[in-house]
């Protein structure tokens, strides 16, 4: 048993799609590149932005940046509230904490929108810690996010990396806690598929939030 857990937050426990590709389409239209289809970005879910516009797009460094700072003019304003949480999250995030569990987030977007998000959802006294990227474009990578949720976790709880689950939909989480040596549970209600999150070296995988309750709980 678990007593402390790291959550991922997008596909994890909310459903972002709206926000985040939206806000994508926005900004690849700013850059003069029109995607008429939402499905198609939904890679863009999970992965810091500036490697995704690279990668998809083509861009240049510079070009990348510049996507990105399209892209938080709509979701800063709008874009990180056409989100949902996952059926079942409230009451598990609740039972956890129920049980004195040491609760977290991990999460390769800005710490300033993940705060956003957790008072719009009203979950964030749920979580003892919450760590994420900055704004400027440092920490962006998953293991350098976890790597800092997971100190600041031990700050607080006194426990250590064998009491600790990271819990996410991408290979990057997968990644990151096989990297720094923590259990992981992966979610494939997520935007990763079982094939993306097997070859990635997940251990345990997870079709639903109930089964998810149920390995935790």
């Amino acid at each position: 048993m678990y007593r402390q857990i790291l959550f991922d937050l997008d596909g994890t426990l909310s459903d972002p799609k709206i926000g985040i590709c939206t806000s994508v389409q926005y900004a690849l239209s700013r850059m003069g590149i029109e995607e008429p289809d939402l499905d198609r970005l939904e890679p863009f879910i999970g992965p810091p932005l500036t490697d995704s516009f690279s990668e998809f797009y083509g861009m240049s460094e510079p070009e990348a940046k510049q996507a990105v700072q399209y892209y938080r003019e709509r979701f800063s304003v709008v874009g990180k509230y056409e989100n949902e949480l996952y059926p079942g999250i409230y009451e598990l995030l609740s039972d956890l904490k129920a049980d004195k569990r040491f609760v977290g987030i991990a999460s390769s977007k800005p710490t300033v929108f993940v705060e956003d998000i957790l008072a719009y959802f009203r979950i964030r006294p749920f979580f003892d810690v919450v760590c994420g990227s900055e704004l400027n474009g440092t920490k962006n990578k998953k293991e350098e996010v976890l790597e800092e949720a997971l100190q600041m976790l031990f700050g607080k709880s006194g426990m250590g990396r064998e009491d600790t689950v990271m819990v996410g939909d991408r290979k990057f989480d997968v990644e990151a806690a096989n990297k720094l040596c923590v259990a992981g549970i992966a979610v494939s209600y997520g935007y990763g598929s079982v094939e993306e999150l097997t070859k990635a070296g997940a251990k345990m995988i997870v079709s639903s939030v109930q089964e998810l309750k149920e390995k935790l709980l």
